[in-house]
C-alpha cells in the first residue's frame, strides 16, 4: 500500500533475451520480409522476470495475408513444447514480426494473445530490423501492457 493508501503497482514485467538470440531474430525477420516471422521463446519466468533461454523460429504456415498475420499449426506448438519441456524449459511466449508496422500489438494479435506470456514484436522497415518492443496481455485481456526488454545479460530484474 502508499501512503494515500492505494495498492502499490506491481514490479513491471521484464523480459530478457540474450544479443545472439535477438539477432537471430532479427535477421529470420529480415530474411521472411514482406511477410511476417513468428517463433517461440524458450525459458524460465519468475516473478515477473522472464529470462529466454532458446528460440525456436518456425514457419508461417498460414495460406493468405502472410504479409501482416501469421499462424503456426498445433503440430507445431506442440512440438515447441515438448522441446522446452525436454530442455527443462517451457514456453515463455512468442515472437514475430510486423512488416512496415510499428513493434506493436494489433487488435488482432491481442484478440489471439493469451495472457501471461510474452509477445516480442520485431517492426522490420524496408526489408530492415528497425525496432523490437515485448507485451503482456493483462489478465482480463483488455489490452497489452509493454513489458522491459532487456539483455540476458543483465544480472537482475529492472527497479
Amino acid at each position: 500500500m502508499t501512503a494515500s493508501g492505494e495498492p502499490a503497482a506491481a514490479a513491471p514485467a521484464a523480459l530478457a533475451v540474450s544479443a545472439a538470440d535477438m539477432a537471430a531474430i532479427g535477421r529470420h525477420a529480415e530474411r521472411t520480409y514482406p511477410e511476417e516471422c513468428c517463433g517461440f521463446l524458450l525459458g524460465e519466468a519468475r516473478d515477473g522476470f522472464t529470462r529466454v533461454a532458446r528460440i525456436v523460429p518456425a514457419a508461417n504456415e498460414r495460406g493468405d495475408s502472410r504479409h501482416n498475420r501469421f499462424v503456426m499449426s498445433p503440430e507445431t506448438v506442440l512440438a515447441a513444447h515438448k522441446e522446452a519441456r525436454a530442455a527443462g524449459l517451457a514456453v515463455v511466449g512468442y515472437y514475430h514480426s510486423h512488416p512496415d508496422h510499428p513493434a506493436a500489438p494489433s487488435e488482432f494479435d491481442r484478440e489471439h494473445a493469451w495472457p501471461g506470456l510474452s509477445y516480442l514484436i520485431v517492426s522490420v522497415q524496408a526489408g530492415q530490423v528497425d525496432q523490437a518492443r515485448s507485451w503482456r496481455l493483462r489478465d482480463d485481456r483488455a489490452r497489452f501492457e509493454e513489458e522491459h526488454l532487456a539483455s540476458s545479460a543483465e544480472p537482475e530484474r529492472p527497479a
